[in-house]
């Protein structure tokens, strides 16, 4: 049997949210031991659009919600750990966009248009034109209205990597997981056939924490999975373009992010509504032609002769929530010595970490004198996911 280990925490689940966290929690003086399966980020994390979000997408109805205002300040948080004065040091991370935009392709609703004046958003949303607007907008046929967010845009990949690097020599890469109880209580868990003990164990593993609460013998919390069927575009003629399309409802018409190909090509990734309801219930073929149409009724002038097509479908794993609702906040569960979590959107990673410091607070959890650890198998970087399939 492998070496037997102790540490501070135990996170279980190497997306962005249990990185963001096992780095909170170095940086405050905490011994952690971060387990991943397959590839940091691999999940959801490496598949996002790298929107950090500050809550206009959630006012396209015109009034602001519990959920646009819970996200609102995560822009800022994120921009101070890009610059490296933040909470962690992001430094390095590559920056897409330094803002993202919304765009309706004709006239906006009058009470819209007046909403994004408002008070309520003044400070998060501008009108832009001409060489202000985003390249791929900048076509003498656009006759559209462009807003530019107080938002940013990641390359989620390079934030995993950076992230992977704050962990030190903390991550293991562990495939059989099992509890590890003493006197019925769980003390810490079994990797591979190694003890590793911790005053507490956290999972983060987005969809596989289904999975692993089974293994515990535990069935709250339940999780709930929102598919997305997204599309992905390769094409020569393609230029940036990070934006939300409106389409007169409470969600994106479209949600376009630009992404960089290892050809120097660009590939658009779409999202929105597009990807959502009829887009889950198409095949492949049918939601890429929804797709084509979507982009040639948008953006006529863009040629799309020489495009390579793809799609990709993702469940988002989430808090189970009434009639599958997205939630408002990151989620902390917790039962003794088990924390769960789903922090429900990239922008919210610093939520969740905020939630697990602050139950560490209440409970008055410090960190401990332990062994150094050895050298562990290390998981991979998860590749960008597009370049298998585009």
């Amino acid at each position: 049997m492998s070496q037997a280990l102790s540490t501070d925490v135990l996170i279980v689940g190497g997306g962005v949210a249990g990185l963001w966290l096992n780095a909170r929690l170095r940086r405050q003086g905490f011994a952690t031991v971060l387990v991943e399966r397959a590839c940091l980020g691999g999940g959801q994390s490496v598949k996002s659009q790298g929107i950090i979000h500050g809550g206009a997408k959630y006012a396209l109805h015109g009034a602001l919600t519990g959920a646009s205002e819970a996200i609102a300040d995560m822009p800022r948080r994120w921009r101070e750990a890009l610059a490296g004065s933040g909470e962690l040091d992001l430094a390095g991370v590559r920056l897409l966009s330094d803002a993202h935009y919304l765009w309706s392709p004709g006239s906006l609703a009058g009470n819209i248009t007046s909403f994004f004046a408002s008070k309520a958003v003044r400070g998060r949303v501008d009108q832009v034109k001409g060489e202000q607007l985003p390249p791929a907008l900048q076509h003498p046929t656009f006759k559209g209205k462009v807003y530019r967010l107080a938002e940013l845009v990641l390359d989620v990949p390079s934030v995993i990597k950076r992230l992977s690097e704050l962990a030190g020599d903390g991550l293991l890469a562990g495939e059989c997981i099992e509890p590890l109880r003493e006197n019925g209580q769980l003390v810490g868990l079994i990797i591979d056939g190694r003890e590793i003990r911790a005053q507490r164990v956290i999972l983060s593993a987005g969809s596989g924490n289904a999975e692993l609460l089974s293994s515990l013998g535990l069935s709250q919390p339940t999780q709930q999975l929102r598919p997305l069927h997204m599309v992905l575009v390769k094409g020569p003629s393609l230029k940036p373009l990070y934006a939300h399309c409106l389409g007169g409802g409470p969600k994106p018409r479209v949600t376009i992010t630009t992404h960089p190909a290892a050809d120097g090509q660009w590939v658009w990734y779409l999202g929105g509504d597009l990807a959502e309801a009829d887009g889950v219930a198409r095949d492949e073929a049918s939601q890429i032609k929804a797709a084509q149409k979507e982009l040639s009724d948008l953006l006529p002038w863009v040629d799309l002769s020489a495009a390579q097509w793809a799609t990709l479908r993702i469940d988002r794993a989430e808090p189970a929530q009434s009639g599958l609702v997205r939630p408002d906040n990151a989620f902390l569960h917790e039962q003794g010595s088990l924390l769960v979590g789903w922090p429900t959107k990239l922008a919210l990673a610093p939520d969740f970490a905020d939630r697990v410091l602050a139950a560490f607070n209440r409970d008055g959890i410090q960190p401990a004198t332990h062994a150094p650890l050895p050298a562990l198998p290390r998981p991979t970087v998860a590749p960008p996911f597009w370049q298998g399939l585009v």
